[in-house]
């Protein structure tokens, strides 16, 4: 096999800005409107070249080792455009994982994409950018913004990415309860609710924020409080990203997102400081490095 012995990868989180869910696909999918931004926050996945079985270690033990890892499904979609066969091996992927599950943060999604950017640089594939993005798309809806990074504006599943001027650089106050939301529910929540108010298919209302946030808070009250102590802390925006459980504020300086982090800290949750990531540092960080 000609493979370099080892390299690693950075994988960022991201924040959706905003959330619009416009109504039900034909395939069931949800039809969005989003503008995903990424932070700084990050896993980082090591790949090496070891003979034997496919393998997922990660220091997180909520972190699944086996097929339902969105890793293995990138590993498994890119080693058949590779012409590699159906099933990957003699690859041995570590986790060092940072970015919470099931927080509306893309830590999954993310981890499939710099999957696929290793996978490509380690078993030498150069792959097309237009492939790769394909390949993403059927990974996972979210998957390919992580190829890009910086902030943009996701339509359709959120697979449509249209880049966007980078937003203005902010410091940024995670606030994450110590339960998460499942996706399925969440948008199950949101139908439920738009069928009992007679809102047709594709006529929700369109304003800014996130639309998923009210019906989440009515299942997890924590997550309103969490926003409305963001805003009183001086944050120029702050809401649920994704479906959650995360909430996220921004801020202008370090100093006020600190202040807005130690005002937040409670046993019960876990408070991080991040910042933004335009799409320049985004593409010089998520570089392949050896390891």
């Amino acid at each position: 096999m000609s493979v370099r012995r080892g390299i690693r990868v950075r994988a960022f989180a991201k924040i959706n800005l905003t959330l619009r869910v416009l109504g039900v696909r034909t395939d069931r999918y949800h039809e969005l409107r989003t503008t995903f931004q990424s932070i700084a926050l990050h896993d980082t996945l090591t790949f090496t070249a070891v003979p034997g079985p496919f393998r997922i270690e990660c220091d997180d033990p909520a972190c699944p080792s086996d097929r339902t890892n969105l890793i293995w499904h990138a590993a498994e979609r890119m080693c058949r455009a590779a012409s590699r066969g159906g099933v990957p091996r003699d690859v041995v992927v570590r986790v060092a994982k940072r970015i919470p599950a099931r927080a509306g943060l893309g830590g999954g999604s993310s981890d499939a994409a710099a999957t696929l950017v290793a996978l490509d640089a380690l078993w030498r594939v150069r792959m097309s950018r237009e492939k790769m993005r394909s390949i993403a798309s059927e990974v996972g809806a979210d998957v390919p913004f992580f190829l890009e990074g910086g902030t943009a504006l996701g339509l359709e599943r959120g697979d449509l990415l249209f880049p966007l001027l980078d937003a203005p650089a902010s410091w940024v106050v995670l606030a994450i309860p110590d339960f998460g939301v499942s996706t399925s529910e969440a948008y199950g929540w949101l139908d439920r609710d738009r069928k009992a108010a007679g809102l047709r298919r594709g006529r929700a209302e369109v304003s800014g924020g996130n639309d998923l946030q009210a019906v989440v808070s009515r299942h997890h009250p924590e997550i309103g409080r969490l926003v409305s102590a963001l805003r009183r802390r001086g944050a120029s925006h702050a809401a649920l990203s994704g479906t959650g459980s995360a909430v996220f504020g921004l801020f202008v300086s370090r100093a006020a997102a600190a202040s807005a982090a130690r005002a937040l800290a409670s046993r019960t949750r876990r408070i991080l400081v991040t910042r933004t990531l335009d799409r320049a540092r985004y593409a010089r960080l998520a570089r392949v490095e050896s390891d």
